[in-house]
Formats: structure tokens, C-alpha cells, sequence
């Protein structure tokens, strides 16, 4: 038993050396050698020790480890089958750590939770997500709407900044709202691309994920409401109405928009950026009416 932190760049590259393992570009991966951010991103994630983790894509286990150390117990779904071998040799001295090979995005995860932690207990996810597919796997988390309390993800600065961006800002989207919609989203650290190996291009961002118990505002029709939502956001430099003109072309005109417009008092000159998330529910139920 090696008493090494697998996340250091020694142990990592002798882990790699061992079992002859080359990184996949296409899976994304690039692992963590830093113990003190990972120690930070398990604060962060208000792991302790009656809470369950759930981690997604665990790499050669530099943070199940550590997850593993604070946690009751340990989910890990890991994709890449050559992995499997490394994790079992580098969790050896850990019995509270379930590995699930398989996609995350595939997988029932909330027939996972029930089977792996103990009824009531606390889950939080924590991982560090492959920058190609960190969106999909939220928005699978977030719209399945788990049982679980919190989500604390690596993933990219830029992206990490969108999803909390506030309105009037370069970042805010559609992807703000729909993240904000389900959680109280916060950026909780930033990384630069030098405690990964291989170094990734960009650097990095720690995103907090609070579940809500309630979407902040009420809307008549959920899939309704994200589609006038991206619709506003369809080119950014055009005015609320262009956007939505093209939008609803068909099914009503811009007579028609404009009176909805004025009903909720926003003004049809504004763009998408501007509006906040009761204004784009006021006009989303005044357009679903």
C-alpha cells in the first residue's frame, strides 16, 4: 500500500506507468495532481462523514480517494473499462467505495442512490467533469430532479461562469437561467490548467450547486418557458421582439407579440441578457396564455 496521494504528479505518473495507460482525448480526461484543491473542492461540497458522494468519471481515483476519507460512503461511474483495474488497485484500502462502470448519462442514478445509501441520508455529487460533456451531465442531474443536496464540479472557467452568471452580463444565457432555475449557483474557486495532467488549454472553475426545493418562480409550462427563454437568446444583438418574432413566426405576429409585451411591462426593445428570471417567467406564462 502505497501512503502516497494519488493526486501528486510522482504517484500519478507511476500509476500510469504501471499499467501503461494513455489518455483518450476523446473521454476528456485529464487528472488531477493538486491534494490541496481537491481538499478545497471536498470543503467546498460540504462532504462529511454521514454524507453520501456521488463522483462521475473518477479518473484514477485522485478524488475518490479523498472523497472516500471524508464520506460515509462512495459511488463512482466511471466510463472507461480500463480504468477499473487502476481504481481497485488505488482504492485497495478503502471498503466504502462502490465503482458502476458505466456512462453517467445512461445510467438510472436515481435507482442508484436507493440502492447504495441509506435511506435519508445526505448525497452530494462531486466530481471533476470532462469540459465536452460537463452541460448534458448537469442538465441530466438537475432535470431528473434526484434526491440529492448539492452538486461541486471542476469544469471549465467559462462555462462555470454561464451557468452563474447574473443578468446584464457577457455570460448570462439561457444556460444561467436553466441552471438557476433548479439550483442557487455559485463559483466557489477558480484552478489554473496547471494541477492537471495533461494540462488542459483553459483553466478551471469550482461551480456550488444548491439544490432548490423550488424553482423561484412558477411557470405554467416548464419546456415552454426554456424555449422562450432560448428563443430571446437566439441572437444575441437583436432585440427582445426580433428574437421572438422569429421565434413564434407563423403562430403570431409581431402586432400580437407586442401587445404580451406590454401586458407584463417589458419593454420590446430590450434584449434576452437584460431580463430576469421573473420577467422571462411573467412574459413565458403571458405567451403559454
Amino acid at each position: 500500500m502505497n501512503n502516497k496521494a494519488v493526486a501528486t504528479p510522482s504517484r500519478t505518473k507511476e500509476i500510469l506507468g504501471k499499467y501503461g495507460f494513455s489518455f483518450k482525448k476523446s473521454l476528456g480526461q485529464n487528472f488531477l495532481i493538486d491534494v490541496n484543491i481537491l481538499k478545497n473542492i471536498i470543503e467546498e461540497a460540504g462532504i462529511h462523514e454521514e454524507a453520501g458522494a456521488i463522483e462521475i468519471g473518477p479518473g484514477i481515483g485522485a478524488l475518490t480517494e479523498q472523497l472516500a476519507r471524508h464520506a460515509d460512503r462512495v459511488v463512482a461511474f466511471e466510463i472507461d473499462q480500463r480504468l477499473l483495474p487502476i481504481l481497485e488497485d488505488t482504492l485497495s484500502a478503502y471498503d466504502n467505495v462502490h465503482v458502476i462502470n458505466q456512462d453517467i448519462l445512461q445510467a438510472d442514478v436515481e435507482q442508484v442512490i436507493q440502492e447504495q445509501f441509506k435511506e435519508g441520508q445526505p448525497v452530494r455529487v462531486v466530481a471533476n467533469l470532462p469540459y465536452y460533456i460537463t452541460t448534458p451531465i448537469l442538465m441530466k442531474l438537475l432535470m431528473s430532479r434526484l434526491p440529492i443536496d448539492s452538486i461541486t464540479v471542476m469544469i471549465q472557467k467559462e462555462v462555470a461562469d454561464r451557468m452563474a452568471a447574473e443578468p446584464n452580463t457577457k455570460s448570462y444565457g439561457s444556460l444561467s437561467i436553466a441552471v438557476q432555475y433548479y439550483t442557487r449557483a455559485a463559483v466557489a474557486l477558480t484552478v489554473p490548467k496547471t494541477v492537471f495532467m495533461p494540462q488542459p488549454n483553459v483553466d478551471s472553475s469550482v461551480l456550488h450547486l444548491e439544490m432548490r426545493d423550488q424553482p423561484p418562480v412558477q411557470v405554467e409550462d416548464e419546456d415552454f418557458f426554456f424555449d422562450v427563454v432560448k428563443a430571446t437568446f437566439g441572437q444575441r444583438r437583436k432585440t427582445l421582439m426580433n428574437n421572438l418574432a422569429r421565434h413564434f413566426k407563423g403562430r403570431m405576429d409581431k402586432t400580437e407579440l407586442r401587445t404580451r409585451l406590454d401586458e407584463v411591462g417589458i419593454d420590446p426593445s430590450r434584449r434576452g441578457e437584460s431580463l430576469s428570471m421573473e420577467e422571462f417567467a411573467a412574459l413565458a406564462n403571458r405567451l403559454y396564455k
